[in-house]
């Protein structure tokens, strides 16, 4: 009797352990994969986007952003008639300061986790262009540290030289798309601030879709109007999606408190804060589920003054890769951060079909 009463009290600490490292996770994670004192040095080498291998997507390449659905079909780059540069997220956890483009789990992982979930929205509208740069550590954002901004300018270093190479590679005149997310969106949001807005080349964005940030009007400046309507151009939108219980955790970027965050409704592309119900939602869609399939009605949502946007009906989640589920699972209860794309997919996607429409036939010669 005494070993079983002996099993009976291990099994209990191992499970008070598991209950303990899930509500402490946010605190230890990053504590655990600390990169030290950042070391120019040890930098990974810097991207060359002259060659394709520093790219996730261009319009040359067979690569995951063309992929669609057969009720989504995708637009030929050839035919599309302007172009998206977008800026992908964290997607790979390390305990280097800045990641290497061409590790193959980092590859993998940014093709699973950015190009093929969210670049792929853009096809119907635009030639898609995705460059690879040296991400930066997931705790340079959730606990800035001197060591952790000179990571942050390494990775926007990468970001400013791919669109130069994008200017380059792309015909002149041709309207774009800025688009990103998470840790893409601070280094977009600060890529509009100084080589966007303002510059010979501003008068031909479309839109910047600045998604799952700590956007506000102070980090993109009070001149950049934040979009109102479904067909404004030159403007900037922006959702970070949470629950009505959600609770901030350490998981959280630490540059602007919520309340000052944009939000722009993605069912009705407005500010105003009215609640949008599930049945506006035209389709989520989860290219890691097996088979993926438009969802529709799968979640409402409504701008609040907390600056998050709140859902608060949401449906069933489709099983999904272990890797996706787990990401969703470690930021905790009701942070819909990692699928902030995924949620709203089919109505971003014929919203920028739409916004290129409108700013075509606005800019067309008379």
């Amino acid at each position: 009797m005494r070993w079983r009463r002996v099993l009976l009290i291990v099994a209990l600490l191992c499970a008070v352990s598991l209950v303990i490292s899930f509500l402490t996770l946010d605190r230890w994670l990053y504590v655990a994969l600390d990169p030290g004192p950042f070391e120019p040095s040890a930098a990974p080498a810097a991207p060359n986007y002259a060659e394709p291998s520093a790219w996730a997507a261009l319009p040359t390449l067979d690569d995951d952003a063309d992929v669609s659905l057969p009720e989504l079909p995708a637009l030929g780059p050839g035919v599309a008639k302007a172009d998206v540069f977008y800026v992908h997220p964290t997607t790979i956890v390390g305990t280097q300061w800045n990641m290497p483009i061409d590790d193959p789990a980092v590859v993998k992982a940014t093709a699973r986790g950015a190009t093929l979930i969210q670049a792929s929205a853009f096809n119907a509208c635009c030639a898609v262009y995705a460059p690879r740069y040296r991400q930066a550590s997931g705790k340079a954002f959730v606990h800035p540290s001197p060591d952790g901004d000179r990571a942050i300018d390494l990775a926007y270093g990468d970001v400013a030289a791919a669109f130069a190479s994008f200017l380059e590679r792309r015909g002149e005149g041709r309207p774009f798309i800025l688009a990103s997310h998470s840790q893409g969106t601070v280094l977009a949001a600060r890529l509009l601030r100084e080589k966007i807005w303002g510059k010979p080349i501003g008068k031909h964005l479309v839109v910047a879709y600045l998604i799952g940030g700590p956007i506000s009007r102070q980090t993109i400046g009070e001149d950049i109007p934040v979009c109102a309507s479904e067909e404004q151009g030159g403007c900037v939108v922006g959702w970070n999606a949470r629950g009505p219980h959600y609770e901030r955790n350490d998981l959280e970027f630490k540059d602007a408190p919520s309340a000052t965050r944009i939000c722009v409704n993605p069912l009705t592309w407005k500010t105003d804060g009215a609640a949008a119900p599930a049945s506006q939602n035209q389709g989520a869609v989860f290219f890691d589920a097996e088979p993926p399939a438009v969802l529709p009605a799968f979640a409402d949502a409504a701008c609040r003054e907390d600056g998050n946007m709140w859902i608060s009906q949401l449906d069933r989640m489709p099983a999904r890769d272990f890797a996706s589920g787990l990401l969703l699972w470690t930021m905790g209860p009701e942070n819909y951060h990692p699928i902030e794309y995924q949620l709203y997919y089919v109505n971003l996607r014929k919203n920028a079909v739409r916004r290129v429409e409108a700013f075509q036939a606005a800019h067309a010669s008379p």
